[in-house]
């Protein structure tokens, strides 16, 4: 095609985009004009407020995907997060072991286990020693024909 063609298509059919521009920048100014009506007198975030507006009508498609997203069970979850016990394991590996520990060491370790707190600790046991007397039986025997038998 020769651009005078081109030039004379474009001529024709301006006056169509004209009027049909002219009606739709009259629908955004006074679609703006009251959209400024219910924006605060603050000059900051005009702008934000303005999208804010817009957007409020419209439903907003959902920016997140589902691509990689899985269905989570809650049931999984809940037990997911529950502590296991290692007691069974624990006591098989333990009880597997060919190696014993002296019983001294078993008792330091139990020892110091024990508790930090004076309460905690279990009572010495302290072995009294017999009281021996001075004083025979016969001497006491003596002591008591002298005291008695004087007065």
């Amino acid at each position: 095609m020769s651009a005078s063609v081109v030039r004379r298509g474009l001529e024709l059919l301006s006056d169509d985009i004209k009027g049909a521009g002219s009606s739709q920048k009259k629908k955004q100014s006074s679609k703006k004009a009251s959209l400024m009506a219910h924006i605060s007198t603050n000059r900051q975030g005009v702008r934000k407020q303005i999208r804010h507006l817009q957007t409020h009508g419209k439903t907003v498609k959902s920016k997140a995907t589902v691509k990689d997203k899985h269905i989570k069970n809650a049931l999984e979850e809940y037990r997911k997060k529950q502590k296991k016990s290692q007691l069974s394991s624990n006591l098989k590996y333990f009880l597997g072991t060919q190696y014993k520990t002296e019983e001294i060491c078993t008792r330091k370790i139990q020892q110091q286990n024990s508790g930090r707190l004076s309460h905690h600790r279990p009572d010495k046991s302290v072995s009294k020693a017999q009281e021996e007397s001075i004083f025979t039986e016969e001497e006491f025997q003596k002591f008591q024909e002298e005291y008695f038998s004087k007065h």
